[in-house]
């Protein structure tokens, strides 16, 4: 068994090197065998690996992206194998460990400490003013928590949040579970993601997901990415990517910080990309200013309608807009009148890089734009999508191949927990099947998202804390404010598979819940079980553990959820939860009575590569207010960055996913041995009287006059957009005020915090 490290890293061992120029090739191989030994040893790495992303193995625990029909035998990325040797790990997490370490020390560990330590074994409980964990049976601690919600004086006292791990299966489950207690209030890791996108998309064309498949990306003329950087958090999207390119894709990526990804992949399936110079993949590299995107895709847009109106009929689709959209005139009208002078401004770009994507645009037949985060977490992120919207669809680039919008989803299966109804403010159809099916009424206030359930918990209004999976202290703005807000509850309950702060920063009561993992076999009484997960494209498929859980007191997350459900709805929701725990396709019978596209559901999943959830889109069927697709007219807005400051934007290192820290390296980015940096442009540290090297505080800055300070970062110069910084998350998110969210979505804008940089603090 491997030893999990019992010291915590030192910041001042940190060092700067020189970034790269390609991702991937032999150092990607290099590094995930590294991790994957350390952590499982070379038969369980062979084993687990093996069945990663295969038909008949597991998904990744990782992202979203899809896989094709035909697969590799080392169907996974770098980062992948990273995820499956963080939850196959041979570490344990035992109950000698928590009589240790109080919540206290715990509490004052960094997160990649905590998630060294390796898998929980048992169930284990915090009573009120005691300061360590001690082991609790499972009957015990569903009583507990059943009578704590029973005992509310109004369901909507207690919040459930959901990570995006979860199981289809697990997320239908919960959520009836939730709405049979008698509330909505479901917030998620969407909330905090791709909130934006479902917003303005369904809004825009009547559903909130992507309409593009693998098949269209290798198909398109024209690829734009933007606010993204697929090497680190998406790396499989650059095969996809390198595919598009040889079929002669032009990729323009649009992002303040160059990515190493983007410039140079070196595939490691193929022999050019271990031995040879690789795939330059983006064309021009635009490094618009951090909330510019709007000013440039209004400009964009302005310059396809003056070009359709020099030379009527050579721009745009006059019969996909005609036939098929909405809104078209008042959008026309309105970019003519923009002034392009005030648009190339908001961008940060020169006037020939802003006509360049233009041109790019007018050169195509097909194009795709895809996004992520650095798109979806702006106060103007709804309307900035909005407008992605309008691009594709002055030339008809919706509804045919190699066309379409492609937001990015992160985690795997966020964008399956949604489908199962995971959300505060699901439809009345949902509801009104979901009640005819299990016998009663589900209530129609919308619930909390996660911006709200904080604020519930601080004003005493939530007092009850359920999450299953992720780590929502640290996934979540304003760490401060949160932090308080969670130990404010009467009970903390957490299902999750390995120790992180969200453990340590806890109610008056708190519960740990171990649960298995993607990786691991689950046995039920009918035999063992699959479950089902839904990719970025809208694909669900099987996903099968492989190896043996680490300890016998485990539950799978349906285990839970049935046990916990029968003691509080059992006579409220027509379910028989002891039959879902038994055998997951009685569970599947039911999703495919509600929510629609799931008919034949379990003979659809036994297909080698699942299948395709419908997408209106797809076939140029638009189920928006006006059955059509909408344009919308968006004003010109972006961040304004007073003299002295910065705007700040949170991102991953290559050794972390969402808030899982595998390592201490960002090898792309040249950063090795700790994450407390802040990477600044040159110029910026000229006119702010710093040096490289030098040790500052990150102070917010914001119009509720409270500064937010995240201390000790080492300044380190970089090729970023003039104005702007980056540093990581989640140490940075302290710095992201609650109250700034995106208009609409709610999403905290994680991607444009104003801040100052003062002396560090001695």
């Amino acid at each position: 068994m491997s030893k999990a490290p019992r010291d915590d890293f030192d910041e001042d061992e940190l060092t700067v090197g020189h970034r790269k120029e390609w991702a991937a090739g032999v150092p990607g191989v290099q590094w995930a065998m590294k991790v994957s030994l350390e952590q499982m040893g070379p038969a369980r790495t062979t084993r687990a690996l093996l069945k990663l992303n295969q038909k008949d193995g597991f998904d990744c625990p990782g992202c979203a992206w899809p896989e094709k029909e035909h697969r590799h035998k080392a169907e996974f990325c770098e980062n992948g194998a990273k995820a499956v040797a963080e939850e196959a790990t041979k570490r344990r997490v035992q109950r000698d460990f928590f009589a240790q370490h109080s919540v206290a020390e715990m509490a004052g560990k960094t997160d990649w400490w905590l998630g060294q330590q390796g898998r929980l074994t048992e169930p284990m409980l915090k009573p009120a003013g005691q300061e360590h964990y001690r082991p609790i049976g499972w009957d015990e601690a569903f009583d507990l928590i059943a009578g704590e919600l029973r005992g509310l004086a109004s369901p909507d006292q207690a919040t459930f949040y959901t990570s995006g791990r979860t199981s289809n299966e697990a997320a239908f489950l919960y959520q009836l579970m939730v709405r049979g207690f008698g509330t909505n209030n479901l917030p998620d890791c969407s909330n905090m993601c791709h909130e934006s996108s479902g917003s303005a998309l369904n809004e825009a064309i009547g559903v909130g997901k992507g309409s593009v498949t693998l098949e269209d990306l290798e198909a398109a003329d024209l690829i734009i990415v933007m606010g993204q950087n697929p090497g680190t958090n998406h790396p499989r999207m650059l095969s996809t990517l390198e595919t598009a390119k040889q079929n002669g894709a032009v990729i323009v990526a649009v992002n303040p910080l160059p990515e190493a990804g983007l410039i140079n992949f070196r595939n490691p399936q193929k022999p050019k990309g271990l031995v040879g110079k690789g795939t330059p993949l983006a064309d021009d590299f635009l490094q618009a200013r951090l909330g510019g995107d709007l000013s440039l895709l209004l400009a964009a847009g302005k310059l396809l309608i003056e070009a359709e109106d020099a030379a009527p009929g050579t721009v745009v689709d006059r019969s996909f807009v005609e036939q098929y959209t909405a809104g078209f005139e008042d959008y026309a009208e309105h970019v003519r009148k923009l002034d392009l002078d005030d648009l190339v401004t908001g961008t940060g770009l020169t006037e020939a890089e802003v006509r360049s994507l233009a041109d790019r645009l007018l050169a195509s037949k097909k194009t795709i734009i895809c996004w992520a985060m650095g798109i979806t977490q702006h106060k103007h992120s709804v309307a900035t999508i909005r407008e992605i919207v309008n691009v594709l669809l002055i030339q008809g680039n919706l509804g045919r191949p190699g066309a379409g919008v492609c937001p990015v989803r992160g985690h795997s299966n966020v964008q399956g927990d949604r489908t199962m109804g995971i959300f505060e403010r699901m439809p009345d159809w949902f509801l009104d099947k979901l009640g005819a099916e299990f016998g009663f009424e589900p209530p129609r206030e919308p619930g909390h998202d996660t911006v709200a359930s904080i604020r519930a918990m601080r004003d005493g209004q939530v007092t009850v804390f359920m999450a299953m999976g992720g780590n929502f202290v640290r996934a979540t703005p304003d760490s401060n404010l949160t932090e308080a807000a969670l130990r404010s509850c009467r009970l903390t309950v957490q299902i999750s598979t390995k120790l992180n702060r969200s453990h340590a920063i806890c109610g008056e009561t708190a519960l740990i819940l171990p649960t298995l993992g993607r990786t691991d076999r689950d046995r039920q009484r009918t035999g063992e079980q699959e479950v089902s997960v839904e990719d970025s494209m809208s694909r669900v498929h099987r996903s099968k553990g492989a190896l043996e859980p680490p300890s016998e007191q485990l539950l799978s997350e349906v285990s839970i959820i049935c046990r916990l459900a029968e003691r509080l709805v059992g006579d409220v929701v027509k379910a028989p939860w002891p039959e879902f725990e038994a055998d997951y396709r009685t569970i599947r019978a039911r999703i495919a009575k509600v929510i629609p596209g799931f008919d034949d559901f379990e003979a659809k999943l036994a297909q080698p590569a699942g299948f395709a959830l419908p997408h209106a889109a797809r076939s140029r069927e638009f189920p928006t207010k006006t059955g059509l697709a909408n344009f919308a007219v968006n004003e010109l807005w972006y961040p304004q960055i007073p003299a002295g400051r910065l705007l700040l934007q949170t991102i991953r290192s290559h050794d972390q996913y969402n808030t899982t820290i595998y390592g201490l390296d960002d090898r792309y980015r040249g950063i090795k041995g700790g994450r407390r940096v802040v990477f600044v442009n040159a110029a910026d540290l000229i006119d702010l009287g710093l040096t490289d090297g030098a040790m500052v505080d990150l102070v917010g800055e914001f119009a509720d006059g409270v500064e937010r300070r995240a201390e000790n970062f080492r300044i380190v110069t970089y090729d970023t957009a003039k104005g702007c910084a980056a540093a990581y998350y989640p140490e940075t998110n302290v710095l992201v005020p609650l109250d700034s969210v995106a208009d609409i979505s709610n999403t905290p804008t994680s991607k444009s915090v104003l801040i100052r940089l003062d002396p560090a603090t001695p």
